[in-house]
């Protein structure tokens, strides 16, 4: 069972820039965000707004024009002896996260299997890599090991798995050895970086499934970075929504899909597909995400929110707190703001999520 009182990761006011020809692109801004032991937390939002940008910095590998201008991301693990130690992943040079941090303590499931492993090892060759370069493992301990993971993954015929290469698999058996992969050296913190976009459908539900089942038998904390809310509703316990490199929303699973307050959070639930919906065309935010190399000043959601106030372009709102564990950045929360209801579609498809979902709960 989950032990929510351990805060394993918590990445505080993280601000990066990345110095490209173009010029400065500020593309993280004052990021904060925690995870306890044994919890699931989502970073949704669209492409550019920085979602992945942050995880790398937590696991140390971050492009080389990128300057973290300011913030920590300190990571509390225990060593073999049981005793525990926080670190800055930031202070840390490469080879020290290398050797204590990627792929032992903290791993990556990324997007696209194909580009993840390499197309001239065997699969067996690289699930044992790992084990052998963290902690040593005599190589037919290793081989054992990687067969049991292959099995604990739902690959049928594993020892004969081992000896194939990448392409001789589907993508979802890709998706399977990646995740294989990344549990090898048993880590503490898994970030999954939209690990069933180039899936199809019914492997998507499998992987999903799967990384849930690993989670809870193992006991560790899971990332996702999604912009699919329909992935975050199946998994997870907290949700932070960023825009333009900032969060502009966090709070509870139920917090965000049946109460939010951002009106990008609107947007985000609205534009997702209901095949219930009085609506014959599909909503869309409108505009585009922000030219971060052009900083906005007030608010960077402004021009693309019809609930936009004067102050938007002058200042950037602060988080107002709604709950304990719900805030918000946005001016409509301010008590001297008017009064804006979120948009009647999203109210209707809110009450039709909430039916649904008594509905799982009574079956």
């Amino acid at each position: 069972m989950a032990d929510y009182n351990e805060k394993i990761l918590d990445i505080h006011d993280l601000d990066i820039t990345f110095n490209t020809t173009a010029g400065p692109v500020h593309a993280i801004r004052g990021v904060d965000i925690d995870l306890m032991k044994g919890e699931t937390v989502a970073i949704v939002g669209e492409s550019g707004s920085g979602k992945s940008v942050t995880m790398k910095a937590a696991m140390g590998i971050l492009a080389s024009n990128a300057a973290v201008n300011k913030g920590t991301i300190e990571f509390t693990y225990h060593h073999a002896d049981g005793t525990q130690e926080t670190v800055d992943i930031l202070e840390k040079d490469k080879k020290w996260i290398r050797r204590h941090i990627n792929g032992k303590r903290i791993a990556m499931v990324f997007q696209d299997p194909m580009t993840s492993l390499d197309p001239t090892m065997t699969i067996g060759k690289q699930l044992i890599e790992g084990m052998v370069w963290h902690f040593k493992t005599p190589k037919k301990e290793a081989w054992e090991k990687a067969i049991q993971l292959l099995k604990e993954v739902g690959i049928t015929d594993a020892e004969k798995r081992m000896k194939n290469y990448p392409h001789q698999l589907s993508g979802g058996m890709r998706q399977r050895v990646v995740i294989a992969i990344a549990l090898a050296c048993n880590p503490d913190l898994l970030i999954c970086d939209e690990p069933t976009t180039a899936l199809d459908v019914t492997i998507q539900a499998k992987i999903i499934e799967l990384i849930k089942r690993v989670q809870k038998e193992r006991g560790i904390s899971v990332i996702y970075i999604t912009h699919d809310l329909g992935v975050v509703a199946k998994v997870a316990d907290y949700v932070n929504v960023m825009y333009a490199g900032k969060i502009v929303e966090k709070g509870k699973i139920n917090e965000i899909f049946y109460d939010p307050r951002h009106p990008y959070t609107w947007g985000l639930l609205s534009a997702m597909p209901d095949l219930n919906t009085e609506d014959e065309r599909l909503y869309t935010i409108p505009g585009s995400p922000p030219n971060l190399l052009r900083e906005k000043t007030g608010d960077a959601f402004a021009p693309r929110n019809q609930f936009a106030l004067e102050i938007d372009d002058k200042l950037e709102p602060p988080m107002f707190k709604i709950t304990e564990t719900h805030e918000a950045a946005t001016w409509l929360l301010d008590p001297r703001a008017p009064k804006v209801e979120m948009p009647e579609e999203l109210k209707a498809r809110i009450e039709r999520m909430k039916k649904e979902a008594e509905g799982y709960e009574e079956s």
